[in-house]
């Protein structure tokens, strides 16, 4: 069972940036396809980016478009999500999600989620 550890997340003021990292706990990030999704109470999971096992290829949603960078550090067993020019409405817990061998843009793409981190910006 791989468990995904997201951190990063905290209270941001508008326009501000925010980084956030997953790791797969006890696995090898590259084994993986991995996204990045965000939630807010009520809602489904809205797709935000991908990136493929060997970070050679990324995705990106409509949502925070041009605003979002997906990287991935293979050393560091890490994938990040940059979010620049943060919004009172981009305030939701954001997740990681990793699957072995799809890429998409749909929640139930993707096996494994992490538990989210909340990210909360003021006006």
């Amino acid at each position: 069972q791989v468990q995904l550890v997201e951190s990063g997340g905290g209270f941001v003021q508008t326009g501000g940036s925010l980084r956030l990292a997953c790791t797969p706990s006890g696995r090898t990030a590259t084994t993986y396809h991995m996204a990045w999704f965000r939630q807010t109470p009520g809602n489904e999971p809205e797709f935000l980016a991908s990136i493929t096992r060997p970070g050679t290829t990324t995705y990106y949603g409509d949502i925070l478009k041009g605003r979002l960078a997906i990287s991935r550090d293979v050393a560091k067993n890490t994938v990040y999500l940059q979010i620049d020019s943060l919004r009172p409405e981009d305030t939701a817990i954001y997740h990681c999600a990793a699957d072995p061998r799809q890429l998409g843009r749909r929640q139930v793409e993707y096996q494994y989620w992490g538990q989210g981190t909340q990210v909360t910006v003021s006006s």
